[in-house]
């Protein structure tokens, strides 16, 4: 790791100096890019209690708030930055420091047309879903979403080779989701990007590190037809203890009408085995539509997730295979 730290610094230091030789017109009305979004929903589960412990609309029976998501970048030269803040609890259950709002913060360089260095706390690049509601189809998340990262903080180095092809290395702290340390940065990531055929979109991607473990992830999208899409999320961890899982979802989405898209997520999520403790698993299907009005789109959706074991409890509170529940949202984007 030591090794990898030294080459990308030294790769960084040399390129910056090379690049200091040109003349780069910085101007000061270069624009600063604002979007962001907000959202609400209403849930009920039918057992009458919240059951379902994937992230985000947890809240039974009741009219809710998810996040105002601000996110601010500017681009001058080959300069860039990027600072994204939330607030609500959507944003606090997905941050490390929910009082400072940070969930994204990080300066990027570009040493030419094809390479790329970025520095700070970034989204991760494990995972087909995001903490953005305006950033997934469903708005409910996996349960590949929930035990994965959702943030790393670190150096990464990507190359583009092509449009069809890219490569990024990193060295990150040892722990996810949090903007510091403790003292080590031994997290190695990987992304390889590639576009076999038009419309069609693969990222392998690679996280590991002695703290948090080894996951390897497979996430890809391809647009098959004007109507019909095609997504699949299938990730494996390892290296720690009761965290471990494998997991697969599949995204089928098919616009009926020019403001109406249906889609369903399948998904199966295992927990491995840890010693006498056996496996876990769960099937979860999630239909969701969205209804767009130009910048808001509603979203009904229906959830229907059945465990191995008796993990979530009926209207009784005895304990039970089964969950369902019904959520509609609103969410607008800007």
């Amino acid at each position: 790791m030591k090794k990898l730290l030294l080459l990308l610094l030294t790769v960084s230091a040399f390129s910056f100096a090379s690049k200091a030789q040109d003349t780069i017109k910085v101007t000061s009305d270069a624009p600063l890019v604002i979007s962001g979004s907000v959202d609400a929903y209403y849930k009920y589960d039918f057992s009458g209690h919240s059951n379902i412990p994937t992230y985000y609309g947890s809240d039974q029976n009741s009219f809710s708030i998810g996040m105002v998501d601000l996110a601010v970048k500017k681009k001058v030269g080959a300069a860039s930055f990027v600072g994204e803040l939330s607030f609500g609890p959507r944003s606090d259950a997905s941050l490390p420091v929910p009082a400072n709002h940070i969930e994204n913060l990080y300066v990027s360089y570009d040493v030419s047309s094809s390479f790329n260095l970025t520095m700070g706390y970034m989204a991760t690049f494990i995972g087909y879903e995001v903490i953005s509601p305006t950033g997934n189809f469903n708005y409910s998340t996996s349960y590949l979403f929930s035990a994965g990262p959702f943030q790393n903080a670190g150096l990464k180095a990507t190359y583009t080779f092509s449009p069809s092809a890219s490569l990024m290395v990193g060295a990150f702290n040892d722990q996810w989701n949090v903007y510091t340390s403790t003292g080590k940065i031994n997290t190695l990531g990987a992304q390889l990007m590639l576009v076999p055929v038009k419309n069609w979109t693969a990222y392998l991607n690679l996280a590991t590190g002695p703290a948090s473990g080894t996951i390897l992830d497979l996430t890809t999208a391809y647009q098959m037809t004007d109507a019909f899409k095609l997504g699949l999320n299938y990730a494996t961890k390892s290296g720690n203890g009761a965290a471990n899982y494998d997991g697969i979802a599949l995204y089928p989405q098919l616009a009926v009408a020019k403001t109406v898209t249906l889609g369903l997520r399948g998904e199966y999520f295992e927990w491995k085995a840890v010693g006498t403790t056996p496996s876990s698993s769960i099937t979860a299907l999630t239909f969701t539509a969205n209804i767009k009005s130009g910048p808001l789109t509603f979203m009904p959706e229906l959830r229907m997730d059945t465990g191995k074991n008796k993990i979530y409890t009926d209207s009784n509170g005895a304990a039970t295979s089964s969950a369902t529940q019904f959520l509609f949202a609103a969410v607008y984007a800007f």
